[in-house]
């Protein structure tokens, strides 16, 4: 499957009328193919991006154009569908993110650059919204895996809702099969499935620790959204989250959140690896 990764948003560069200048960035995952082109403010709409995506596709269209910035997400959209191309909202973009940084370093040797604050990848985000009180369960509780294990323990079980995506898997990650990779575990009771079901519909990307009064659990997901799974003031909570954290620190990021009806370790209900962003 072919797919792209794009971004179409305005830069700190204006144009010879003063028009702030817009560029379209679409790389595949590799960067063995890029496209990039310039577009005024005034010029910016659907069908100046379906022309240029035909121009870079030529006779290689993508099957999915994924698409990590809010404010580029609709106009992408709009244009993919005229070209029956799929649209992915997600953050998993790190090659073009890679790009956009390294562009960015360009852009004060430009003509009609603004030296405006410009930070490339930078998505304001709203403030957490609280977990939906009908879906919480009875308990939760922090916990580690070896990462090698990981793939056995979770890879073949019969789990209804299971995102183990290849790129997160620990061996693909480099990562020694002895580190600890931690995660958060929630017995959900009898509102386990309808929890897991609500995490899949809203696309886990992390969940951190945060440290303040009281302490949390903030879950990252979809594009910009974030919710708060937990909040707690117990000391010993806080050791436990505070070991959390260095525990991420030595898996790359990686961690898990695992949703089960109870504590026997019988049945799953939702795991999903997870990985702190950069």
């Amino acid at each position: 499957m072919g797919i792209w990764q794009a971004d179409f948003y305005r830069r700190p560069l204006r144009d010879a009328t003063g028009q702030v200048l817009w560029e379209l960035l679409i790389c595949d995952a590799t960067r063995h193919f890029t496209y990039q082109a310039w577009c005024a403010q005034s010029e910016v709409n659907a069908n100046w991006l379906v022309a240029q995506l035909r121009q870079a596709a030529g006779d290689n269209w993508p099957d999915v154009i994924q698409v990590f910035r809010p404010q580029s997400l609709s106009l992408m959209e709009a244009a993919a569908q005229q070209l029956g191309i799929a649209v992915e909202p997600t953050r998993g973009t790190t090659t073009l993110k890679q790009w956009l940084q390294q562009r960015a370093l360009q852009y004060p040797k430009q003509e009609g650059y603004t030296a405006e604050a410009y930070n490339p990848i930078a998505i304001d985000k709203p403030p957490p919204l609280p977990l939906p009180e009908n879906l919480w369960g009875d308990r939760w509780r922090f916990a580690s895996i070896p990462a090698g294990n990981i793939e056995e323990a979770f890879g073949d079980r019969p789990i209804p809702i299971l995102e183990m995506p290849e790129s997160l898997l620990p061996l693909n990650l480099g990562l020694a099969s002895t580190v600890a990779v931690p995660g958060v575990i929630i017995d959900g009771g009898r509102k386990s499935m309808q929890l897991a079901r609500w995490l899949q519909n809203v696309t886990p990307v992390s969940l951190n620790y945060i440290a303040g009064a009281p302490d949390g659990l903030i879950l990252e997901a979809g594009l910009v959204d974030r919710w708060v799974v937990a909040t707690f003031e117990d000391t010993e909570v806080a050791t436990a989250a505070r070991m959390y954290e260095q525990r991420q620190s030595l898996s790359q990021g990686l961690h898990f959140l695992l949703v089960q009806p109870d504590d026997s370790g019988m049945t799953y209900t939702g795991f999903w690896l997870l990985q702190t962003e950069n």
